[in-house]
């Protein structure tokens, strides 16, 4: 049975989460809701989850959906406020999970959803934006990365534009991401001495996924990263988690929409549409 690159990803954060925590869920991120449903059905059953999609508070999480998740996690909030009341009051209080996709990270885990270009007024590409990342990562202690395409482009020494704080001189709360996942291996953050000689945690690599080797992630990275002493390969789920996740929690694939582009797609959605529609 052949093992792709989104349940590898997949699993590997669903193994952050840890049982009673509460978790947050933006917006398009299937992967990151996938992990933690995957993480309930498995060593986690006591979860709280915060969506995006109008501030809601669930304790049954809204199953993977296309087009009615809206409704299902309205439904199935136990309370729901407005962005501010979660941003000032609640998420500080709650201490949540978060994973955050960045468009550019840099080597200390700072990074940018703005834009790309130096000139904001006219950048090469404007990118989908921030939400509430400047607000939640400049206080919170549970940031966790994800990057479903791991490139050059993305993994970058200096960043177009900071959105997303992470381990930063300038600091006064919270604390950078604890862990960053891609498409070829998984990080962690280790001290190291920056160009300035503060001492700042820095991107390392922990394990490589299956049929990856370290080369190669050195090679699509904008920077030199850490390697670990004791780097291995990414431990891979056994025969019943990946039935679970592909049969059960995930079977239209939909986490897989953050991975692709062009064609196929395009082509991924008209069939999770098609079937949605059926039921």
């Amino acid at each position: 049975m052949e093992l792709k690159v989104d349940e590898i990803m997949v699993f590997c954060m669903a193994r952050q989460i840890k049982d009673g925590e509460v978790v947050v869920q933006g917006l398009a991120t299937p992967m990151v809701a996938t992990a933690f449903l995957l993480a309930r059905r498995t060593h986690a059953p006591n979860l709280y989850f915060a969506s995006a999609i109008g501030q809601g508070l669930c304790r049954h999480p809204a199953p993977m959906s296309l087009t009615r998740i809206e409704g299902l996690w309205l439904d199935r909030a136990m309370a729901s406020v407005g962005f501010v009341t979660v941003a000032a009051d609640l998420l500080p209080r709650m201490h949540p999970k978060e994973f955050f996709r960045p468009a550019q990270v840099d080597p200390y885990g700072n990074f940018n959803n703005i834009a790309f270009g130096k000139d904001y007024h006219h950048p090469r590409m404007r990118l989908p934006g921030t939400g509430g990342i400047p607000d939640v990562t400049t206080y919170s202690n549970q940031v966790f990365l994800y990057v479903p395409r791991h490139s050059r482009l993305t993994f970058v020494e200096k960043l177009d534009f900071l959105s997303g704080l992470g381990h930063n001189a300038y600091r006064t709360r919270g604390g950078g991401p604890h862990f960053l996942i891609s498409d070829l291996g998984q990080f962690d953050f280790v001290p190291s001495l920056d160009m300035k000689g503060d001492e700042l945690p820095r991107l390392r690599l922990t394990t490589y996924h299956p049929g990856v080797d370290i080369k190669r992630i050195q090679a699509k990275t904008g920077f030199e990263i850490l390697i670990s002493h004791d780097v291995k390969e990414t431990p891979t789920p056994d025969k019943d988690e990946l039935k679970l996740l592909r049969d059960e929690i995930d079977p239209l694939r939909i986490r897989c929409l953050e991975l692709l582009s062009g064609a196929e797609r395009r082509n991924l959605l008209r069939t999770i549409l098609d079937k949605e529609r059926i039921f």
